[in-house]
């Protein structure tokens, strides 16, 4: 098996974390651990086989409890912003945690992606694969429902990652996945070199505390038109009104062509290395964050932190907010 385990620490609680190490034919590596359904590394060549991790993350496990901003966490029950953490579902009022300015945000200070996850290892078609598994409980940071849910780690020997998502309840409920590793393909200190694309026409804007306004802009004539490759800091600093509410990139975009089918909607490549990730989704939004607020984050060396703009994610989702805005693609997850 192209599978390997290892102890990676501990909590508190005397739950073991384990690591597991996903290899293909290729010399690809996805590391990942069971607490948060982590992505600890993934290790890729560049265009002269030189392999390095191309996710940021921690190597011990107390800085993942301590600092992480959500490093390649698996994230839920909901991902993205509700506002005020608060919404209405089934003719009942729930209230959220606020732990992020006046909003909810991925699911809470103990949602899935703080969760040690059980954990069993296959073999695949596909290729080798990890299997994930969190039950959290109804009322579980103010969510209703007892919710089951599967997350699924795939590496291909065509250099693909796949992640895949299950879930179910026993009552009605709102549910919105995503993954959150920050990329960065190059091993430098900042992104904004990379060149995004996006088959997207239009970004749903934002208040300043980063809750969807409701309404929809077209990216034509503004720093957010990524539909022919652009590098990330080509527009961050224009005197955009958007771009200043977040301090960058933290916003998302609604993708074209969705039908809850599998497509290609963007890639970020590197020039100077000759990486690029190609990223496909069933999902109708991505909201890009370009690490605007992680300078001064420590790392496990010793005296030195992330920068600002050092990594950038790529979180295919459903939309910030949908519970609390009718006309978005709908988030809720009926009884059974």
């Amino acid at each position: 098996m192209l599978i390997t385990k290892k102890k990676f620490g501990q909590l508190k609680k005397g739950e073991t974390v384990h690591q597991f190490t996903l290899k293909n034919k290729n010399g690809l590596a996805a590391k990942i651990i069971s607490y948060g359904g982590i992505l600890t590394e993934l290790w890729t060549p560049d265009k002269n086989g030189k392999l390095i991790n191309i996710v940021l993350g921690y190597q011990k496990l107390e800085n993942y409890l301590k600092y992480s901003p959500y490093f390649g966490a698996t994230v839920g029950r909901y991902a993205n912003r509700i506002a005020k953490g608060r919404f209405k579902l089934g003719g009942k009022n729930y209230k959220l945690a606020t732990n992020n300015r006046p909003n909810h945000l991925h699911g809470g200070p103990t949602g899935l992606s703080m969760q040690n996850w059980n954990a069993k290892t296959s073999e695949s078609s596909e290729g080798p694969c990890l299997i994930l598994t969190c039950e959290s409980p109804d009322g579980a940071e103010g969510f209703p429902g007892n919710l089951i849910s599967t997350v699924t780690y795939i590496l291909t020997d065509k250099n693909e990652l796949k992640i895949r998502y299950h879930a179910t309840t026993d009552q009605l409920t709102v549910l919105n996945f995503t993954h959150h590793s920050y990329f960065n393909l190059s091993g430098e200190d900042s992104v904004l070199d990379h060149v995004l694309q996006i088959k997207s026409d239009r970004i749903t804007p934002t208040d300043t505390t980063l809750i969807p306004t409701g309404n929809y802009l077209h990216v034509h004539n503004t720093p957010f038109d990524f539909r022919k490759p652009t590098p990330l800091g080509a527009r961050i600093s224009a005197p955009h009104t958007q771009l200043k509410n977040a301090n960058g990139y933290d916003h998302n975009w609604v993708l074209a062509d969705w039908n809850n089918r599998l497509r290609s909607v963007a890639s970020l490549h590197d020039p100077e290395s000759g990486r690029m990730i190609k990223v496909a989704t069933t999902e109708p939004g991505m909201q890009v964050y370009t690490a605007n607020t992680m300078g001064g984050t420590p790392t496990d060396k010793k005296g030195v932190k992330f920068k600002n703009y050092q990594g950038v994610c790529l979180e295919t989702q459903h939309f910030p907010d949908s519970p609390n805005q009718s006309h978005f693609p709908s988030t809720v997850l009926e009884e059974g």
